[in-house]
């Protein structure tokens, strides 16, 4: 996985090669809201568990696992290395996903998206309400655990809705750039939406953050 998020680079002594190498640590990236911003729609309960809990989990796993696969490079030992693709897969995707959500979320969102996003979603969907009944539809319909996404498709320059199981991310999976996520983990509306993933997915979408989703689309262009 390559991985495109704020990191913190630490010097670290390599019992393998007995030298000193640079590690860049990732780390839990900051809200720029409050836990309680997007109420009603995400409690504050969630958004903290959510965030200061599981999203931290990911990030201290993804660490730790990386450091045991840069041992395994230094000893070659391939074996090892095969091993623990699946714990950086999940963990890596983990931090992937959550460091796009928390940006996709916003306490001054919902609405309807503007100028050349808006366009896109025309052209690709027929309509905005089109859009969102089937990104809706398709995150809904996850089986157990994953997310929704609104992806760019570099190669036809079109939008297109797909959905990831677990921590998968979208581009390392399928090829697509991420726009948009909608993360069902239960972790991510039980305590407020108890089974109804459905009532869940419709209250996020007053909190999209268009702007952002704007800002993605314009960088993939690119």
């Amino acid at each position: 996985l390559t991985f495109f998020l704020s990191h913190l680079c630490a010097a670290t002594v390599s019992p393998v090669l007995g030298t000193v190498a640079a590690r860049w640590k990732h780390s839990l990236p900051d809200l720029t809201y409050d836990y309680g911003a997007l109420e009603p729609h995400i409690n504050a309960e969630i958004m903290q568990l959510h965030h200061s809990k599981h999203h931290a989990t990911y990030v201290n796993n993804l660490n730790v696992t990386e450091e045991k696969y840069q041992e395994a490079l230094a000893k070659g030992d391939v074996t090892a290395q095969v091993s623990l693709q699946p714990a950086l897969r999940f963990n890596g995707g983990g931090h992937i996903n959550h460091t796009i959500f928390w940006t996709n979320l916003s306490p001054n969102g919902g609405g309807e998206p503007q100028g050349e996003l808006a366009a896109a979603i025309n052209r690709d969907f027929g309509s905005f309400q089109a859009l969102k009944d089937k990104m809706s539809a398709a995150t809904v319909a996850v089986q157990g655990s994953g997310w929704g996404w609104l992806g760019f498709d570099k190669e036809s320059g079109k939008l297109r809705i797909t959905a990831c199981p677990n921590q998968d991310p979208l581009q390392g999976t399928t090829g697509l750039v991420p726009l948009l996520g909608i993360d069902v983990w239960e972790h991510a509306y039980y305590l407020q939406y108890k089974n109804v993933r459905p009532d869940y997915v419709k209250a996020i979408w007053n909190v999209i953050n268009w702007e952002n989703v704007s800002e993605r689309l314009q960088a993939a262009k690119k």
